[in-house]
């Protein structure tokens, strides 16, 4: 089944600063401080509308989304869409790899 999760737990940003915690012995304010300012960075970047490339892991890309015409499935009424900005993700040839378990000897990040 396509879109299936394989899996019945969510990693939130305090699970990331726990693992931040345990894996490089910062105290607890400075891995939620250290973890704050990536988000932040990452948040902040897309927001300009700038590319964010994570080497091994995928792209984050912000679009952009012209006004279109579309129709109210309930009443069948055409309505207009508004143009808007949406965020797409394409991971690594890396991070599909290691999903599907095969061998991520001489592969390399792709744009």
């Amino acid at each position: 089944m396509a879109g299936k999760n394989l899996s019945n737990s969510t990693v939130t940003k305090a699970d990331i600063v726990e693992k931040v915690y345990e894996r490089i012995g910062f105290s607890k304010k400075e891995a939620s401080e250290l973890v704050e300012l990536c988000f932040g960075t990452l948040k902040d970047t897309l927001k300009r509308g700038d590319k964010v490339k994570i080497s091994g892991f995928g792209n984050f890309l912000v679009r952009e989304k012209e006004p279109r015409k579309g129709r109210n499935p309930q009443t069948g009424q055409q309505i207009e869409i508004s143009a808007r900005r949406v965020l797409t993700f394409r991971p690594s040839q890396v991070l599909k790899a290691m999903l599907n378990g095969e061998d991520i000897t001489g592969l390399k990040d792709e744009d």
